[in-house]
């Protein structure tokens, strides 16, 4: 059953790639009315969340799954998921240096591989209990802190994306990988520690694949419902619209889409919404929960026949690759005038992306990107790049 598991979780993955591309191609709201895109509705938080639980994922399958001790050694794996991210982070920094309006994920991403790290050898019950508690209080933590960073830090982080000259301000660039830029890897680290619970599991049992889609549906709608609810019938938003971000920015639509650049200060009443990039309990809460039912759907639809979705699997197979290629687009797009129809671009890349997957696939080949990092991991954890088939 390990290659159905493997191809469901793929096809997750490949979900995460498709929506994160529709997010960046895309507007988040309709130019003519300002009301919020389909894409926004259907993706905005949700994909990125999605991509973060199945590198989760990932990690606790490479490190024994629901067995944990029978992996390798605790040391080794360490040593090659950092060299993991290591590759990852440099990719992330040459990326930093292109010309494009979207917050690229992938030093963030690398750096979450890092601070998980501890995590690795955890079994499910002791994980889980970190897992809840950090996705309660590691919010509450950035409420706290992004005041005093604020007022002290000049700058309180990076402008655009990471490269290379953002380590000449060490202050600002560890604030913003923490707290305060786009995907602040203290709350982020939520999903890397729910996306292990959920590889602790026995994913290739029937009852957990359906488990995790009625859990999944259950805390998404559940923490938006709970949400909604203080800050209606609670008085929250009323509240909200007194801060001095409240007053100035359109707090009713940017709920619903995304709060990125929005200072969240000023009232407790912040860490009630749940609006995607807020980083609040309920915006974890409900965007991992979409997350888990995503990939319990993939999971059971590929039990039976492992490449019902290819064209997803085959993508998430190599998304390193294909995000990268996807960002070196986009620059390029950008820099188009007029500016091309999104609807194009964006059906174009999702289709190179399906069949350049499919390919790799066909070629029964990883990669380029996926190459580098996996033989750097391999260099770091078994001392040589040839591949370990134990």
């Amino acid at each position: 059953m390990s290659r159905t598991r493997l191809t469901g979780i793929d096809a997750a993955r490949g979900v995460a790639l498709l929506g994160m591309m529709s997010t960046h191609i895309f507007p988040l709201y309709n130019p003519e009315t300002g009301a919020p895109s389909l894409a926004a509705l259907l993706f905005s938080g949700r994909a990125s969340a999605l991509f973060a639980v199945v590198a989760g994922i990932g990690i606790a399958l490479l490190t024994g799954g629901a067995d944990p001790g029978s992996a390798r050694s605790p040391a080794r794996n360490r040593r090659g998921i950092a060299a993991r991210a290591g590759v990852i982070a440099l990719i992330g920094l040459l990326l930093g240096g292109l010309e494009t309006s979207i917050a690229i994920i992938l030093f963030h991403y690398a750096v979450l591989f890092l601070m998980v790290l501890p995590f690795t050898n955890m079994r499910l019950p002791r994980l889980a209990v970190w897992a809840g508690v950090w996705v309660c209080l590691s919010p509450v933590l950035a409420y706290l802190v992004r005041p005093w960073i604020n007022a002290n830090l000049v700058p309180p982080g990076v402008d655009g994306n990471i490269t290379w000259e953002h380590f000449l301000e060490p202050a600002a660039l560890l604030a913003d990988v923490l707290f305060t830029g786009v995907y602040p890897t203290v709350q982020w680290m939520s999903y890397l520690l729910i996306g292990m619970v959920v590889g602790r599991l026995r994913l290739s049992n029937l009852a957990v694949q359906v488990g995790l889609v009625f859990a999944g549906i259950f805390a998404a709608v559940g923490s938006k419902y709970l949400s909604w609810y203080l800050l209606i019938d609670g008085g929250g938003f009323a509240e909200l619209l007194k801060t001095e971000s409240g007053q100035t920015w359109p707090i009713g639509r940017m709920l619903e889409v995304n709060l990125t650049g929005v200072d969240q200060s000023g009232s407790w009443w912040w860490l009630t919404v749940s609006a995607p990039h807020s980083g609040t309990t309920f915006d974890l809460l409900h965007t991992a929960g979409t997350a888990a039912a995503v990939v319990g759907i993939c999971l059971l639809l590929t039990r039976a026949r492992p490449n019902l979705l290819l064209p997803l699997s085959a993508a998430g197979a190599i998304t390193l690759t294909l995000y990268s290629m996807h960002i070196w687009v986009m620059a390029l797009v950008d820099a188009q005038e007029p500016a091309l129809d999104p609807g194009w671009v964006f059906w174009l890349q999702a289709a190179a992306a399906v069949l350049i997957g499919m390919a790799f696939i066909r070629l029964g080949s990883r990669g380029p990107l996926e190459t580098i990092a996996s033989g750097a991991s391999r260099l770091a954890r078994d001392g040589t790049l040839a591949e370990n088939r134990r």
